[in-house]
């Protein structure tokens, strides 16, 4: 196979060069979307309006940033690239996406993405699409992200259903510990469960993909001027990647719930699944009055409190002496 991997040279592309004014027009369809929230009191307008802001200014900055990366082909910045990504999907994973968290959740999670991301990422560069060096960062750094992506998807779907199921119906789960079972034993339906939830929508993508739709990989690759035959290999293999790389976190992490919220001496630890919370930072939960009123009391200076009569002799008699 060719060294082509990802990106296609760009003589071949007749595409109009963008403009920040394009990127306007186009948010004219989140408009109406916000529009259509309104109308039906769905309440996501301002949800619209963040994710669209967040969307333009990461992208902006990821340009910015992977275009000198892309000129310096340095190993070392891609595996710090690389890192990154799978930091920040952590991040995202663990405080917006979950609504339930287990002890030691972050570290737990980015070994799993660390685990199956970039062994499956080399191996696919390298092998697969026959990239040399593996790491050129034009072709490395997007199957990174792409495989960070889909990683993270699965592994909500697998940790929210675990976590639900061993906090809301851990009586099944003692039912079976107390006759005996191991901790694996006892919670294999719910492993189980979980996993098929977690790989089922990779597992219809994989069997719609290229007869119902055509995916943002092939499409991007047609329209950087690659064949149709390229195009369709190379949306083959991302596909391969990303279940496999899905399927080795989500089973790593679902192993490692059981085995921090079922403890050695098999029991159900509850308290080590916090509540429901959504994100640490929900701009729909800051109450700016209350906010107000606790800065106002926090700068409000407060009187000293009156010295007592012993004291103040003996200050006195200090001052004296």
């Amino acid at each position: 196979m060719s060294d082509v991997g990802i990106s296609v040279p760009g003589s071949n592309s007749t595409q109009p060069e963008l403009t920040w004014l394009n990127v306007a027009i186009g948010l004219a369809f989140i408009v109406v979307d916000i529009g259509i929230s309104t109308v039906f009191r769905l309440g996501l307008g301002v949800s619209l309006a963040i994710a669209a802001l967040r969307c333009t200014g990461q992208l902006a900055l990821v340009a910015t940033i992977l275009h000198q990366v892309f000129e310096n082909k340095n190993p070392w910045t891609v595996a710090l690239i690389s890192f990154v990504l799978n930091f920040l999907g952590t991040f995202e994973t663990v405080v917006n996406k979950s609504p339930r968290r287990f002890q030691h959740m972050f570290p737990v999670v980015l070994i799993g993405m660390l685990g199956s991301t970039i062994p499956i990422s080399i191996l696919g560069s390298r092998f697969a699409m026959g990239i040399k060096p593996f790491w050129t960062p034009m072709q490395y750094i997007p199957i990174v992200g792409m495989l960070c992506g889909a990683t993270i998807s699965a592994i909500v779907v697998a940790v929210s259903y675990i976590l639900k199921e061993l906090q809301e119906n851990k009586d099944k789960v003692e039912i079976y510990l107390a006759f005996g079972a191991t901790r694996t034993e006892a919670c294999r339906p719910i492993m189980m469960q979980a996993l098929k939830l977690a790989l089922t929508p990779l597992i219809n993508s994989m069997s719609v993909i290229g007869i119902i739709a055509i995916p943002g990989m092939m499409t991007g690759a047609l329209l950087g001027g690659a064949s149709v035959q390229q195009a369709a290999k190379l949306q083959t293999i991302i596909m391969f990647m990303i279940t496999a790389s899905a399927t080795l976190a989500s089973v790593f992490i679902t192993l490692a719930v059981v085995v921090i919220v079922v403890d050695e001496q098999h029991r159900v630890r509850s308290e080590r699944i916090s509540g429901k919370g959504g994100s640490w930072l929900n701009i729909k939960q800051l109450n700016t009055k209350k906010m107000v009123e606790w800065t106002k009391e926090k700068l409000r200076p407060r009187p000293k409190p009156p010295v007592k009569e012993e004291e103040s002799e003996e200050l006195l008699l200090n001052t004296l002496s």
